[in-house]
């Protein structure tokens, strides 16, 4: 199996290593911090992040560099940095990794972001079920504080970085950064319409940077070893670095793996992930988390990086790779996925708060052999009216599995079809709203 060097998970995988402030320092912790602040101009950090083409890890994966450029040179009011930690994409669980096992390399990027763009005041927003993680960021933010690496004055460079923990409600909505934006400011987490973009008018309406806690945690290692050596790993020149992905399902050793951006589906699945559960082979693979949609065995060689896996019509997204085996039902996978998008849409949009009824009430239908085959056409109909006609990505998202399903799997659709009892085919039944 090929050995990568580690830059995220590194430090948790010593002996001993408790992730305390004094284990971070050890390790060459805070040194990044030292190193810029009062001693390289902000907009130089910025230039250094923008070369080594370091792109987000939270799910769009826009140049992390580029957005900060977005902020408006000549503003002199607050700004505000904006860490998202509400990490709730089904199958992706690296965020909380990198936050209960090695807070401070996330503190300190947040710290190096903040002086980059100029913003005195940064908000850590974490998932309301992440009661063990709130807890451990709260004890390593005053262990910051007490060390002077966060607050007034921080490391005696008249520099002021003040962090502050919010913890959301458990809505997945909230991890779109505008909702996530609305949440902060004590309103009901719903997406804005954009334009105006966060970079100009983001919380209370003042300039604002919103970035992935993996995206933030890589900076002091960018800082410490120079944008060239982040930029030459991976898969030069628009998807560098490495990348944190979630491996679950039907696999023999499900977990986090941090490997070069580049290598293909079949090395992380088969190599380090240790292959397939059982004697079943490999059925389906959802490439980036539940929003992402499915690929095939045929997929296995295509690269996981951002350009390759659009050009194979899915996308990196979130890093949650999902493995299924055969005899996994792909409208029972596309079914379960669309009640999670039902249940969790904010309902402010009506092609996404309407049409996800819809399509649980005719994907329920066709699992309960009760459909028809008109049915497939709704399905289709439903999913191109929600596409683009949202204002977040929710509702292009949640259309990705029933549409890939049916791409590739639709003979499984018309078999269970075809096993339909002809009484009871036209019963509707709304699902309920939890």
């Amino acid at each position: 199996m090929p050995t990568y060097e580690k830059i995220l998970l590194k430090n948790m995988e010593m002996p001993g290593y408790t992730g305390l402030l004094a284990d971070y320092e050890r390790v060459g912790g805070y040194q990044a911090l030292r190193k810029v602040l009062g001693k390289i101009a902000p907009a130089d950090v910025t230039a250094m992040v923008t070369k080594s083409g370091l792109r987000g890890r939270g799910g769009a994966g826009f140049p992390t560099g580029v957005k900060w450029g977005f902020l408006p040179k000549d503003y002199t009011g607050p700004k505000y940095l904006c860490c998202n930690a509400d990490e709730s994409e089904p199958g992706t669980f690296k965020d909380r990794q990198l936050i209960e096992r090695d807070p401070h390399q996330m503190l300190e990027g947040i710290a190096i972001a903040c002086y980059a763009i100029g913003a005195e005041t940064a908000y850590i927003y974490i998932r309301g079920e992440f009661s063990l993680g709130a807890r451990i960021l709260e004890r390593a933010l005053a262990e910051a504080r007490a060390a002077g690496y966060v607050g007034t004055n921080v490391l005696r460079t008249g520099v002021n970085i003040d962090i502050w923990l919010h913890r959301g409600a458990g809505a997945y909505i909230c991890g779109e950064e505008t909702a996530l934006l609305e949440s902060l400011e004590g309103k009901r987490g719903l997406p804005r319409v954009k334009p105006p973009f966060p970079a100009t008018h983001g919380l209370y309406s003042k300039p604002t940077v919103v970035n992935n806690v993996e995206t933030l945690a890589n900076l002091p290692y960018i800082v410490n070893r120079g944008p060239e050596w982040f930029a030459s790993i991976g898969s030069p020149p628009k998807s560098t670095g490495t990348r944190v992905f979630c491996v679950s399902g039907h696999i023999k050793r499900p977990g986090n793996y941090e490997v070069p951006m580049g290598i293909t589906f079949r090395e992380l699945i088969f190599e380090h992930a240790g292959g397939m559960r059982s004697q079943k082979p490999l059925k389906a693979i959802i490439p980036g988390g539940a929003s992402a949609a499915f690929f095939t065995p045929q997929h296995l060689d295509v690269k996981l990086d951002f350009e390759s896996v659009a050009q194979a019509g899915s996308m990196l997204g979130s890093g949650g790779v999902t493995v299924m085996e055969e005899g996994t039902s792909m409208v029972w996978a596309a079914l379960r996925l669309m009640e999670f998008f039902y249940h969790e849409s904010c309902g402010k949009c009506s092609p996404c708060r309407e049409g996800s009824s819809w399509l649980v009430q005719t994907l329920r239908r066709i699992i309960n052999r009760r459909g028809r085959m008109e049915d497939l056409e709704t399905l289709t109909d439903l999913c191109k009216n929600i596409a683009g006609r949202t204002v977040c990505a929710f509702g292009d998202a949640e259309i990705a599995p029933v549409l890939s399903t049916l791409q590739y799997w639709r003979d499984e659709y018309e078999e269970l079809i075809r096993a339909a009892e002809p009484s009871g085919a036209a019963e509707l039944v709304m699902p309920a709203r939890h």
